[in-house]
């Protein structure tokens, strides 16, 4: 990648995900100075991911986490990510961590993920889901375009737009409505710049990526986009199967096989630009009209 402005992006994600130690087990990062970013739910799934991995072997890589959002994250307050070591094995490692803030005084959990960590093995099994055709990303508009294209209703995507470049196979504000058995929506995303070398830093950018387009698969059998509903992330489950740089291009394919009583269960399937499946991610959300 080059480097200039995409750099001065990446280095803004990695200072969301460097983490300052206050005491042992307990850290508190950072809050990006920007709306979008600052309600965003994967950047608290990726500091809490951090969290874990930094009180984890260095030779072991997450292959799975699991969580829930509690509470909205209030931008006006820090927030302290506390380690809980409840197992140490002989193949794998397992850490709990609760998101804190302070409201009105009372010290409340916002955010609790569970996150285990691989030694790595040889396998036994070994296969993966085929890439899925697809154009490629540089032929495929962008999401400066989309901002230019609907103007206010879409200008809450530019701040996110700086810090992850996505490239959409349909203008996310105009899709029509899907039906079975073509549910499926595809979006290119990669952080935008570099991010070095470290493989716990792609592991939580990638988590910070999979919550941004996932639950738009609730309401893509109904058409059009988020001006037109209101939604929240509830929980939020990855699965790694492979290393992946988060800072490459990367297929993220979301669809949702269940919607009811408000909430959407929505699955999103994640591919290196080379057809390698590196990640399964799930999350059930809440979809709501808009009241605009």
């Amino acid at each position: 990648m080059s480097g200039g402005a995409g750099d001065s992006q990446a280095a803004a994600l990695l200072a969301v995900l460097e983490l300052e130690e206050r005491k042992p087990d307990v850290f508190v990062g950072q809050t990006p100075s920007t709306e979008r970013q600052r309600i965003f739910g994967g950047q608290v799934a990726g500091q809490a991911l951090m969290a874990a991995g930094r009180t984890a072997p260095e030779d072991r890589a997450v292959h799975s986490l699991h969580s829930y959002f509690l509470r909205p994250g209030d931008p006006s307050e820090e927030i302290r990510y506390e380690v809980d070591r409840i197992r140490d094995g002989r193949s794998f490692t397992t850490r709990r961590v609760v998101a804190r803030q302070y409201r009105k005084g009372e010290d409340v959990a916002i955010f609790a993920l569970t996150a285990d960590f691989h030694a790595g093995e040889k396998a036994v099994a070994e296969h993966s889901a085929p890439m899925p055709d697809v154009p490629a990303p540089h032929t495929l508009l962008g999401t400066a375009e989309i901002v230019a294209r609907h103007g206010e209703r879409a200008a809450w995507m530019a701040a996110m737009g700086s810090v992850v470049d996505q490239r959409f196979l349909q203008d996310p504000f105009t899709a029509p409505p899907k039906s079975p058995p073509d549910t499926k929506t595809y979006t290119w995303l990669r952080v935008a710049g570099e991010l070095g070398e470290d493989t716990a830093v792609h592991a939580a950018a990638l988590t910070f990526v999979s919550d941004l387009t996932l639950l738009s698969a609730g309401f893509a059998r109904l058409g059009g986009g988020w001006p037109d509903f209101i939604g929240a992330s509830l929980d939020h489950a990855v699965w790694f199967h492979q290393p992946v740089r988060a800072d490459d291009w990367f297929l993220y394919e979301t669809d949702s096989p269940a919607a009811s009583a408000g909430r959407a269960l929505c699955f999103g399937r994640i591919w290196s630009a080379g057809g390698t499946h590196v990640a399964t991610v799930a999350q059930e959300g809440l979809i709501r009209p808009s009241t605009d």
